[in-house]
């Protein structure tokens, strides 16, 4: 729907045509408004303008039709933009269970991507057309805003947590990504672009790097020089939890309550290993913040993941 318009990127993802619809919806009723008001007022100002100084106005009689049809027009349509604009923004949020899972880490200036199959990039993301992506997202120092115009989104990317972002690309072609948050001296040169690709073009692409070990099998590397296996032993006798099967389920915390053990879990058990203790162990591990890099949690994150993987 963008394409007719210069003025608008084109459009490169499935939900790029209902961001569209829904903006040029808005801007439409808005003009459609502004020159209703803006005609009424010229049309009363000149019909009902005071002739003379003797000319006493009517009165004003109150309506309550006229009340009540400037109460529900207003009220019907701020409804249907709340429930299409709630619906689309659950298209946005909601990420699809089969999406390909792709990791970027924001750094000053630049974004490094890291696949599950081992392929690293800075500043470029290459990506399948016709499936659904899903980027787990973190800043490894500052605030930024990985922003795809073409395909209508962005996501802040925050220092501390995990944020995702989904899309399908359409059709094979190359688009701009910009970094949409100042985030410094050199914010300007935070761009990069995304690449989409035939699926067989993308396999190929995936295979012919030479990635060498997967994402997970790194991580099983780092999990093992650091220790790691000396704690968390598969058969639950260690002084730490299995994590054999730990991905998606509620664990169990010191003190009552719960907590979901998903990335953002995982990544403040391995940097903050106090904040929330498994019931029946004690608080004996050590932080890795500072020692195991932003990257490198993610790849301990993607082999602990794929133990659960292994179970089902």
């Amino acid at each position: 729907m963008g394409d007719w318009l210069e003025l608008f990127p084109e459009v490169g993802s499935t939900l790029a045509d209902d961001v569209d619809r829904f903006w040029f919806f808005l801007i439409g009723l808005s003009t459609f408004f502004i020159l209703l008001i803006a005609g009424l007022e010229l049309y009363f100002s000149i019909r009902y303008r005071r002739r003379s100084e003797d000319e006493i106005p009517l009165p004003v009689r109150s309506s309550v039709r006229l009340e009540v049809l400037w109460v529900v027009i207003p009220f019907v349509l701020s409804m249907g933009i709340f429930a299409w604009g709630a619906s689309l923004y659950y298209s946005i949020i909601r990420v699809p269970d089969e999406a390909l899972e792709i990791y970027v880490v924001g750094k000053q200036w630049m974004w490094k991507v890291q696949h599950l199959e081992g392929n690293r990039e800075i500043n470029e993301l290459h990506v399948p057309v016709g499936r659904k992506v899903k980027l787990i997202m973190t800043s490894q120092d500052v605030i930024h805003s990985f922003y795809i115009p073409a395909f209508r989104l962005k996501q802040d990317v925050l220092p501390g947590r995990y944020t995702t972002l989904w899309f399908e690309a359409t059709r094979p072609g190359e688009y701009h990504l910009f970094c949409a948050e100042y985030c410094g001296t050199e914010h300007s040169k935070m761009i990069g672009r995304v690449v989409a690709m035939e699926p067989q073009e993308y396999d190929q692409w995936l295979g012919g790097l030479g990635a060498g070990e997967t994402m997970a099998e790194a991580g099983e590397r780092l999990f093992n020089q650091n220790g790691c296996t000396s704690c968390h032993l598969a058969d639950g006798n260690g002084i730490g939890p299995s994590l054999v099967g730990i991905f998606g389920t509620e664990a169990e915390l010191e003190g009552g309550g719960t907590a979901l053990v998903d990335e953002a879990y995982l990544r403040e058990s391995i940097l903050n290993p106090q904040a929330k203790i498994v019931a029946g162990y004690q608080p004996v591990m050590s932080s890795y913040d500072g020692i195991i890099s932003e990257g490198g949690v993610l790849q301990i994150i993607t082999y602990i993941k794929s133990l659960s993987d292994v179970t089902e």
